[in-house]
């Protein structure tokens, strides 16, 4: 039997080089990205400005965001495609929580 719904964690990590403004459209928009999917059970954990370990597109911060949501099994592959084309995120990963 397939399984109708399982809990995932998606870590993002923005890049600083625009402005606040538009970071906060991009969390916003993948909220509502995840929350038209899917149901979010924890409130979007925004971890800050943080050092990335290595410099990544020549930067060397990013501002990570964990959003943790409950969706069908098919949805998290649709939001990674989403996050890799999205210009503003540095990287991202989608795990089964």
């Amino acid at each position: 039997m397939a399984k109708l719904a399982e809990n995932y964690e998606a870590m993002v990590v923005f890049s600083l080089k625009g402005e606040e403004e538009a970071l906060r459209k991009l969390i916003e928009k993948f909220q509502g990205v995840i929350e038209r999917h899917g149901t979010m059970t924890e409130e979007v954990n925004e971890w800050g400005k943080r050092r990335l370990a290595y410099p990544i597109n020549y930067e060397t911060e990013g501002y990570y965001v964990l959003y943790t949501f409950q969706s069908d099994p098919t949805f998290p592959a649709e939001l990674t495609r989403r996050l890799n084309l999205t210009d503003g995120v540095l990287r991202a990963l989608v795990t089964t929580k």
